[in-house]
């Protein structure tokens, strides 16, 4: 029994003792890791895996950081529940991408009273609950729209215009739908959400096509779903970019191919290449160092004629 004891105290002592030496556990450079809980919506276009990857690449052990990544397949209640997940883990900091914009003060509230510090990406909450992040990366969507409604007003100000929105009620579409009726509200015919994906958006572009014959024009608030309209558009024996003119959002690789071939006619970027400017202000937040309560990823634009295959080959994404 003596011996039995014994061996069982020496079991737990060198159980304690590998604790103390990977808890917590270190860098390559000996530092310890920052312990960061990131949800994300899910993969629903080109643009959201190209962002994933870039914060998987950034929030990596090599750059310091524990990442516990959670994808939450376009369901606001899987992202709550991975929050929360990150709140018992007691992660040093939460960063999420809000699926949508209402919904959150509960949860937020929760990581506020935990004590864990929040960084937005790319898009931002609507909530009751007070100073509910410390700082948010990502880009000005509704500069977007404003940039997309300028071409437009510019280029085709008579228009007859339909407008594939994302997801509604995610700051994406609320903020690029606002931008783009600044210029041509007048102008749209009708409106249909495609999701932020091509399968959605070719849908609902052959329900428009039949509904509004005389469309000549479409807004589209992703590349993907732009993608999708293109097919319907070809299978109505219509050509685009010329029978019926295409503006999209984004930039992503299939996107700016078919700008170079003209099935697409004008493209505002939303870069989602900026992992390293999230590791970065996670870094500074962990160190409780100052921040801006808004860091804004610069974009450029791409018009089919001068955007080049050689600038596409340069891309990241």
């Amino acid at each position: 029994m003596k011996k039995k004891l014994l061996a069982l105290g020496v079991a737990a002592a060198l159980s304690l003792s590998l604790a103390a030496c990977t808890t917590p556990e270190e860098g390559t450079n000996g530092d310890t890791l920052i312990k960061v809980g990131f949800s994300q919506i899910g993969s629903e276009s080109g643009w959201r895996t190209a962002n994933t990857d870039s914060v998987k690449a950034s929030l990596s052990k090599d750059n310091g950081f524990e990442l516990t990544f959670a994808d939450a397949m376009g369901k606001q209640e899987n992202q709550i529940k991975a929050l929360r997940d990150f709140i018992t883990a007691g992660v040093d900091v939460i960063s999420f991408t809000p699926i949508v914009e209402t919904g959150w003060d509960q949860v937020l509230q929760e990581i506020k009273d935990a004590g864990i510090p929040v960084v937005l990406v790319d898009r931002l909450v609507d909530t009751t609950v007070e100073d509910p992040y410390v700082t948010w990366v990502g880009a000005d969507f509704r500069l977007e729209g404003q940039l997309a409604g300028q071409w437009v007003k510019e280029n085709y100000p008579d228009a007859k215009i339909f407008e594939l929105q994302g997801q509604l009620g995610s700051g994406a579409q609320i903020e690029r739908e606002l931008g783009f009726h600044e210029y041509m509200a007048a102008n749209i015919i009708g409106q249909a959400t495609g999701n932020f994906n091509r399968e959605d958006g070719k849908v609902a572009m052959e329900a428009a096509l039949a509904k509004y014959p005389d469309m000549n024009l479409l807004f589209a608030h992703n590349d993907d779903m732009g993608l999708g309209a293109i097919e319907a558009i070809k299978a109505a024996g219509k050509v685009p970019g010329v029978d019926i003119i295409i503006v999209t959002v984004d930039g992503v690789k299939a996107g700016l191919e078919a700008l170079l071939e003209g099935e697409i006619n004008y493209i505002v970027e939303c870069n989602p290449v900026f992992g390293d400017q999230i590791a970065d202000l996670i870094k500074k937040v962990y160190a409780d160092e100052p921040v801006n309560k808004e860091n804004i990823v610069v974009d450029a634009t791409f018009e089919h004629g001068t955007f080049t295959q050689e600038e596409l080959d340069q891309r990241k994404y």
